[in-house]
């Protein structure tokens, strides 16, 4: 898939997880607290406990999908900096591969455009989704200030979830009978991005 789908499809599945998650957890903990702030005045008649449980559903939604809104962005946001930081380090190491050096501060604009889309296709593999997962986890924790030795598990964690996630990559594009980084040229955002600008350069006509 494509950055632009997988971007798309990893916020939204995102979210709805964090949405899920939160408004379970935040739902049943209001639903206890509505039960303890309203024990010494429960209802005596089928009336009073049918609003009871009326009102004890409204607060739990209320709460529910405001916890949910929260959770589902926050993991959606965390979710696009592991794919972003993925994507940054597969046109990197595609844009080395094709000639771009540190010493000759040669840049993507002096490359060839097939040249480094094929480079960067090629770079699509679980190194990245690995690396990727250790910059998310080392983010995480300095968000959080864990101690050195919950940082590291952190780490180490985000390691192995970025590399089981890119082997996991790696074995439906072999799965599909094709090599790893393939991606069609025409759903190529960098070959793409390679034809407008061969477009709008203008032409020597002399």
């Amino acid at each position: 898939m494509t950055f632009d789908k997988r971007m798309l499809l990893a916020g939204f599945s995102s979210f709805s997880c964090g949405f899920l998650l939160g408004s379970t957890h935040a739902g049943r903990l209001a639903s206890l607290r509505f039960r303890a702030e309203n024990a010494h005045r429960l209802p005596i008649s089928q009336p009073g406990w049918y609003l009871y449980h009326k009102s004890k559903n409204y607060y739990k939604m209320k709460a529910g999908i405001s916890e949910g809104m929260r959770k589902g962005v926050w993991l959606a946001t965390w979710a696009s900096i592991f794919f972003i930081i993925e994507e940054s380090l597969d046109v990197f190491r595609g844009t080395w591969r094709a000639g771009r050096t540190l010493e000759e501060m040669e840049g993507v604009d002096e490359l060839d455009f097939r040249d480094m889309n094929k480079s960067v296709d090629k770079s699509r593999d679980c190194l990245s989704s690995a690396v990727a997962g250790m910059v998310t986890g080392g983010l995480w924790s300095a968000w959080n200030m864990f101690p050195m030795v919950t940082a590291a598990r952190t780490i180490r964690m985000g390691v192995l979830v970025g590399l089981g996630y890119g082997l996991t990559q790696d074995a439906m594009t072999w799965v599909r009978g094709r090599s790893v980084g393939y991606v069609d040229e025409a759903e190529s955002w960098v070959y793409r991005g390679a034809k407008n600008r061969r477009r709008e350069m203008p032409h020597n006509d002399a």
